[in-house]
Formats: C-alpha cells, sequence, structure tokens
C-alpha cells in the first residue's frame, strides 16, 4: 500500500511543477525531491519486506514440502528393504533350487554316461543280431533253395513211385495143425492173407504171379513138432529153385529162408511139401510165405 501512495505523490509532484514552469521556486522543488527520495526509500523499503515474508513463507513451503518428500522417501525405503529382504530370501531359495538342480543334473549326466554305455552295448548287440539276422536270410533263402529242391525231387519220386506197381503179400499156413505127410508132393497152400498189395498172391491155387517183370524177394519160414524131417521145395513155373530140409529130434524146430528172383510178368512161384514130409501150423502162426517187389526193370 506505501508503494501505491507513494506512486501517487510523486505524480502530483511532476504535474505541479509543469504548471508553474520555470516561475517556480527553487524551495519546492527541493521539498518535492525529497518527498520523492522519501517515498522511494519507502517503497523500497516495503517492496524488500513483502519479498521477505513471500520469500519466507515460499521456504516454509519449500521445507514441508520437503518433509513430506523425506516421509515418502522413508516409507518408499522401508519398502524397498522389505523388497530387498524378500529378494535376499528369494535369492536364497533361488540358491537352494540351484544347488539341487546341480546335484539333479548331475545325477542326470550319470544317469545319462550309464544310459550311453548300455545303449553302445545295445547297439552292439543290435549289428551282432543284424549280421546273424543277415547270415539266417543267406541260409534261410539256402535252405528254401534246398527245400524247393527237395520237393522237385519228392514231387519226381511220387510220380515215379506212383507208375512204379506195388507189390508185397505176407501169409500163414492154417490153422489145422499138422500138415502132411502126404504119399506125393503137393502145393503148399497159404490160406490165411495178411497183406496182398497188388493181389499177386492168390490163396486158393497157392501160387505167386509177378504182376511186371523186376526183381523180388522172397521168404518163408517152416515150424515142425513131430519126430521126422520138415522139407519144402521152391518152385519158378515148373523150375525148382530151391529145396530145403531140416530134421525134428522132437523138440520146436523151425527154419526160414529167402530167395532174390529176376521174374518176368506172368512168371509163378510156389511151394510144394515133399512126399513123406509133415509141418505144423496154428493160430499162432508159424508157417509163412511173404515175397515184395524190390524194383521193376
Amino acid at each position: 500500500m506505501r508503494v501505491v501512495v507513494g506512486l501517487l505523490l510523486l505524480l502530483l509532484g511532476l504535474c505541479g511543477s509543469g504548471a508553474q514552469g520555470d516561475g517556480g521556486g527553487l524551495g519546492q522543488v527541493g521539498e518535492i525531491r525529497e518527498f520523492q527520495d522519501t517515498a522511494q526509500r519507502d517503497a523500497v523499503e516495503e517492496s524488500t519486506e513483502q519479498n521477505t515474508k513471500q520469500t519466507t513463507s515460499d521456504i516454509w513451503a519449500e521445507v514441508r514440502a520437503l518433509r513430506y518428500m523425506v516421509v515418502k522417501l522413508e516409507v518408499e525405503l522401508r519398502n524397498m528393504e522389505a523388497i530387498v529382504k524378500d529378494s535376499e530370501s528369494l535369492v536364497n531359495e533361488l540358491k537352494t533350487e540351484l544347488i539341487v538342480t546341480k546335484v539333479y543334473v548331475e545325477m542326470l549326466q550319470r544317469d545319462n554316461s550309464v544310459q550311453e554305455t548300455r545303449l553302445t552295448a545295445v547297439e552292439s548287440k543290435t549289428r551282432d543280431l543284424e549280421k546273424e539276422n543277415a547270415d539266417l536270410q543267406t541260409r534261410l533263402s539256402s535252405s528254401e533253395s534246398e527245400l524247393l529242391l527237395s520237393k522237385s525231387r519228392i514231387d519226381q519220386l511220387e510220380r515215379d513211385n506212383a507208375e512204379k506197381p506195388k507189390v508185397a503179400f505176407y501169409t500163414a499156413l492154417t490153422d489145422a495143425g499138422h500138415v502132411g505127410p502126404y504119399n506125393t508132393d503137393i502145393t503148399l497152400k497159404y490160406s490165411k492173407v495178411f497183406t496182398n498189395i497188388g493181389n499177386a498172391y492168390n490163396p486158393a491155387t497157392g501160387f505167386f504171379t509177378a504182376p511186371v517183370k523186376g526183381v523180388y524177394y522172397l521168404q518163408f519160414t517152416l515150424f515142425g513138432l513131430r519126430i521126422g524131417h520138415m522139407a519144402v521145395t521152391v518152385y519158378k513155373n515148373n523150375q525148382k529153385i530151391m529145396f530145403n530140409v531140416e530134421r525134428n529130434d522132437g523138440n520146436y524146430e523151425y527154419f526160414t529162408n529167402s530167395v532174390v528172383l529176376e521174374l518176368l510178368a506172368g512168371d509163378k512161384i510156389h511151394l510144394d511139401l515133399p512126399s513123406t514130409y509133415t509141418l505144423f501150423d496154428s493160430t499162432d502162426n508159424h508157417c509163412t510165405f511173404s515175397g515184395s517187389l524190390l524194383f521193376p526193370l
């Protein structure tokens, strides 16, 4: 307010001096100047006082702002300390987990080393098995080839065997007991037929007739109970092939003989019991006559 009053007085003094002109006295001018100086000093002092009050007010405002900021910083610092503590705890936990992880990794590395060793062994064994499998496949191929060849041979043998005549017979003489002696030679009729493949033996006549040209195997067995001689004569057609005789002293007496003959188709074989000789047969089939075709010609 003092500043405003001083300025108004200064303006009034200036106006009065302009109206008087040069005719005004020096005294009035001096008073006016003194008054102006006083007014200026008062205005400056008032302005300085106001500035000081304003500055003081601003300082306290800044102090309060600084205090608030310090409090806020303390709160943030405490929060940061809590965060740091939490971080330290988390770091410790992470360190513990890192140690556990490191131990686990070392265990995994050892296990991996063991697994690699096993894998190497398995791979080696696999290579060995593959090699064995290759060898087996080679052998299998060879076996398959041999099997095909064998099958071909079997097929050929089966065809040959199918074309080959089958001749085999086995007979026994009688269930009647003693046979003979007779006054003349008689043809032995082996009436009990057990096998007669090819129907080459005729039990009604006692003759075996060769169905094809070939080599035949023929065998007979004789048995006697009475004291004396037992004998048999083998004929091919009307040709005597063999005469066999055996003396019986009252014990069970057997004898067996066989022949291998080349026969033409239609050749006949029969056995004769010579006169005065005797045989014995029963359900036990002591006297037998048998034969088979060895191979055709």
